[in-house]
């Protein structure tokens, strides 16, 4: 049983996916802090002026390390409009988006509370049409506890995990020792970022999925998971 377990954010890149893909099941760490400044409510799409960050604002203020899970969105702003704006003007000359508009439209015409509920929502639909079939489990919903790599280890055992994939940065963090004395086999995910044909010019890597969808369709899943496997380590 081989684990990835990550945060959730909104309109991921493609390595999450080729990540998630590899796994048979992965987890989304929404039971621990929320982190600013980071991909857990915000990504890049391309514009015919290059790429642009498309942020959801949420609430932080006196809410000092306050759970992914319990961070709420600032619907004061209007940045539902903008984000669906800027992705329909963006792609829809691509020979795809009419294929994902509705689903994206709807999205954006629903008020969310919480920032983990609409990142939830859009990870789903896009694990959806890139035929992705990996089980996807919120860490809050089973019950373990633990600080940074306990609280990843604690997951891997209570999911059975013989095989954990971590990121490239947990060969930064991760006692490995600790990993082998549970018999689990720590794996890293080194992405190699694919080229594909995008609009509006010279290539332009790490966009959100949504850019690979829009122009390649239903190749998507073929092209970001080109990748070598992972590199084993414990």
């Amino acid at each position: 049983m081989r684990i990835g377990i990550h945060q959730p954010m909104y309109l991921p890149w493609l390595g999450l996916f080729d990540r998630i893909h590899q796994c048979d099941q992965f987890i989304l760490l929404d039971n621990v802090p929320y982190s600013k400044n980071y991909f857990l409510n915000r990504n890049k799409i391309k514009t015919a002026r290059g790429w642009i960050w498309l942020t959801i604002p949420v609430l932080t203020k006196g809410n000092f390390q306050q759970l992914i899970k319990e961070t709420e969105i600032n619907n004061k702003s209007d940045w539902r409009k903008k984000h669906w704006m800027s992705l329909y003007y963006s792609y829809k000359n691509a020979p795809y988006f009419e294929d994902y508009k509705n689903f994206i439209e709807n999205f954006f015409e629903h008020e969310w509370r919480y920032l983990v509920d609409a990142s939830v929502s859009m990870l789903s639909y896009l694990l959806s049409v890139l035929n992705i079939r990996t089980e996807i489990t919120m860490a809050s919903s089973l019950g373990v506890e633990g600080q940074k790599e306990e609280l990843i280890l604690n997951i891997c055992k209570f999911c059975q995990a013989d095989e954990y994939l971590s990121g490239p940065d947990g060969r930064n963090y991760l006692n490995l020792k600790l990993w082998r004395q549970n018999n689990i086999k720590v794996l890293f995910h080194d992405y190699q970022h694919p080229n594909y044909q995008q609009l509006h010019g010279e290539f332009i890597s790490h966009l959100s999925v949504l850019d690979l969808l829009c122009n390649c369709g239903p190749r998507s899943l073929e092209i970001l998971t080109h990748a070598t496997g992972p590199e084993g380590a414990a």
